[in-house]
């Protein structure tokens, strides 16, 4: 059995992701056999696997770090919220239905036999698995057959590692308030700590680390630095930190919708230097743009109809009159259409939901979510794309005649005659340099060649994450732990 390693956080977005991925990087460069594990992910970025299931986005990403193709295994518990009180459940990589929040505690037990079968199989195949924990151990009203974090670190007896971002303020109360609502097996269990996000003169905090370790008995592993400009796939949060260096050619623009989806495909065009990117949340003006993407959604019906009421149909429309191109991706592309049908209720309540009408075609809603990753090429500039599907929703109407892309050798999204409004169904569009110059260029937007290759950067910041790791973590502490030399 491999040695597993847990990474547990005091709040959620403390930094368990990027440390984790840090983590695998820098096994994986030494030549350690390495895995991510999960156990419980609530996102709605997420990716498709190698064995063709679904699992969360970061997780996906820490795969890449240790050089794998992501699995179904790594992320056995997915949840996609499609309201305030109920999401869809992803169980080892398969859709296994909706549920409020009650009736998933309540399957907490089925839940909790499927995570230890996947991290059995991981570990029976690598020799070490890092594990990152969900929210907070210290959510005393989620303790009953925890699945996310110590009741896992416990049925595999594994140490833990505790994460606090000093850039929120109170790191010390966090630590310290989290270590003392655990049990006294799970105060052993936890190791040490990490502090994260750091700005400033480290000597200024040296007094406060060393109480820190005199009050609680337990080591601060490394202080990590704040990373200016650090851009990977987030796991749900839609932060905004781009790294435009010049004078902005092309805005574009982004509704926030309240169930956005695999919003890190626009993490290219934040990278971009010739692009202002904008995400426009609830009760704002939406700005001038050249561009307006409509993005994926968990809840295509219920956000196409906050776009309605934050009036965003009657902008896109004058956004169109004056020259202004529209692209949907995923649940943006069905909502360009005449109609959403859901007559199965598998994304809230049953019904249908008139489209923005810009496009000749309609959804409907069927069971059996198709995922898959692609490659083609766009129409009709004939530059490589790749990405990835994931989709409920069969579209039937002329439009589709005219398709934006060519996927696998058939047609997918569409065009209209005059090349404003797009829409495809695939996620990972601007991925490719080539493909983002092309879309862009359609934009107005004449600088070829600058456009990030966002796989290229992934590993670069990869092994920007693995340095800093390096040389502000106690590794020979951390390889203790995993009885490696």
């Amino acid at each position: 059995m491999s040695r597993t390693l847990m990474i547990q956080g005091t709040t959620s977005d403390a930094g368990k992701s990027t440390v984790v991925a840090a983590l695998c990087r820098w096994l994986a460069r030494r030549g350690v056999s390495v895995a991510p594990f999960k156990p419980q992910n609530m996102a709605l970025n997420s990716a498709v696997t190698e064995d063709g299931g679904e699992i969360g986005r970061s997780t996906a990403l820490q795969a890449l770090a240790c050089g794998l193709a992501p699995h179904s295994d790594m992320n056995p518990v997915l949840l996609k919220p499609q309201s305030d009180r109920g999401a869809q459940v992803i169980l080892r990589g398969r859709v296994h239905g909706n549920m409020d929040a009650l009736d998933y505690h309540a399957f907490k037990t089925e839940a909790r036999r499927g995570v230890m079968a996947a991290w059995e199989s991981l570990a029976s195949h690598y020799d070490v698995i890092i594990a990152e924990g969900a929210g907070s151990p210290a959510e005393v009203n989620l303790r009953a057959n925890d699945i996310a974090n110590m009741g896992f670190a416990e049925a595999a007896d594994c140490p833990v590692l505790l994460v606090g971002d000093i850039d929120r303020g109170g790191v010390f109360a966090q630590l310290v308030g989290t270590l003392e609502l655990l049990s006294e097996s799970e105060r052993r269990r936890t190791q040490g700590f990490v502090i994260n996000r750091f700005r400033g003169d480290l000597a200024l905090l040296e007094p406060g680390l060393a109480w820190l370790a005199e009050r609680t008995g337990k080591p601060v592993l490394g202080t990590l630095p704040y990373l200016q400009g650090l851009l990977l796939d987030a796991e749900d949060s839609l932060g905004l930190t781009g790294r435009m260096t010049g004078e902005p050619a092309l805005r574009v623009v982004v509704p926030a919708l309240p169930r956005i989806s695999n919003h890190n495909d626009f993490d290219p065009l934040r990278l971009h230097p010739r692009v202002a990117l904008t995400f426009v949340g609830p009760d704002r003006p939406v700005p001038p743009a050249d561009l307006i993407v409509l993005p994926g959604s968990k809840s295509t019906r219920s956000d196409l109809e906050w776009l309605r009421r934050q009036g965003w149909e009657t902008a896109t429309r004058r956004h169109l009159r004056y020259g202004g191109k529209l692209l949907g991706i995923c649940g943006g592309f069905q909502m360009l259409g005449r109609a959403v049908h859901d007559p199965e209720g598998l994304e809230g309540e049953p019904g249908s939901t008139h489209g923005l009408g810009l496009l000749d075609f309609q959804t409907r809603m069927v069971a059996g979510k198709q995922l898959r990753n692609v490659e083609g090429i766009l129409n009709p500039e004939g530059v490589a794309v790749t990405g990835y599907e994931i989709r409920n929703g069969v579209s039937e109407g002329s439009a589709l005649e005219n398709p934006l892309i060519t996927l696998d050798g058939r047609a997918d999204g569409a065009a209209s005659a005059d090349g404003q409004v797009m829409g495809t169904y695939l996620h990972g569009l601007f991925d490719r340099p080539e493909a983002c110059d092309a879309l862009l260029a359609r934009c107005g937007l004449e600088d070829a060649g600058v456009a990030v290759d966002y796989q290229a950067h992934r590993l670069l910041e990869l092994d920007r994450l693995a340095d800093t790791l390096e040389a502000h973590l106690d590794m020979a502490w951390v390889c203790r732990l995993l009885a490696i030399e």
